[in-house]
């Protein structure tokens, strides 16, 4: 069954889909701009979005995962930081092309929801509303956002056989975690794929680490 990643041109988007690759699964990868080996796919764009669910149309989706991302206000100021631009484009891409992305892909999730099909959107830690420490306002607001979205989709989606999982992936070395986290992309990516498979209609809603931890809401 085919499996499809969001943002796979880089970090723990990329190293998901190599480690799907390298297991002999069909996968596959999208990127914002045109990549080998990937789909086009701007997830704040509807017209790109309806297009790749156009391409994809009729084949079986048994995993996405929601994997592109921003984090654009890293280092911004209370003060006098946070432009509105800001808050647009972390909203538009870790929120609405979530969304966006699974409803174009719905009947394609549905096609493969015969066995069963997965949704796993890749939060953050900083969507925690009991883990609160300050700073990075609208990644965590945007994150925040996926994770209700996430849990809201679990309960719409029951009835079809269709799990869906948020996940914290870590603190890893990539372009937005910085060469000083915790993990690299490999493993983080081969702690989410097993949470990826483990993942059905007795955890659907489940807000989990990446390395199997319950995460606080």
């Amino acid at each position: 069954m085919t499996i499809l990643i969001t943002g796979a041109n880089r970090g723990i988007g990329r190293a998901l889909l190599e480690g799907y690759r390298g297991e002999g699964a069909e996968a596959i990868g999208t990127a914002r701009s045109p990549q080998p080996g990937l789909e086009l796919l701007d997830v704040t764009d509807p017209a790109s979005v309806k297009a790749l669910g156009a391409r994809l149309a009729g084949q079986p989706i048994a995993t996405l995962v929601c994997n592109a991302g921003v984090y654009a206000d890293k280092g911004q100021r209370l003060e006098d930081g946070y432009p509105a631009d800001i808050w647009a484009e972390s909203f538009a891409v870790n929120v609405t092309g979530v969304f966006l992305t699974v409803q174009a892909l719905l009947p394609n999730l549905r096609a493969a929801a015969g066995g069963l099909a997965r949704v796993a959107i890749l939060s953050s830690q900083m969507a925690s509303h009991t883990r609160a420490p300050g700073g990075s306002y609208a990644y965590r607001a945007s994150k925040a956002a996926a994770l209700n979205l996430g849990r809201n989709l679990a309960t719409d989606l029951r009835a079809e056989g269709i799990a869906v999982g948020i996940y914290h992936p870590g603190w890893v070395q990539t372009e937005m975690g910085g060469a000083s986290a915790e993990i690299a992309p490999d493993v983080a990516a081969a702690g989410l794929r097993v949470r990826f498979a483990a993942l059905d209609m007795a955890t659907t809603g489940c807000f989990e680490t990446w390395d199997g931890q319950s995460h606080p809401y």
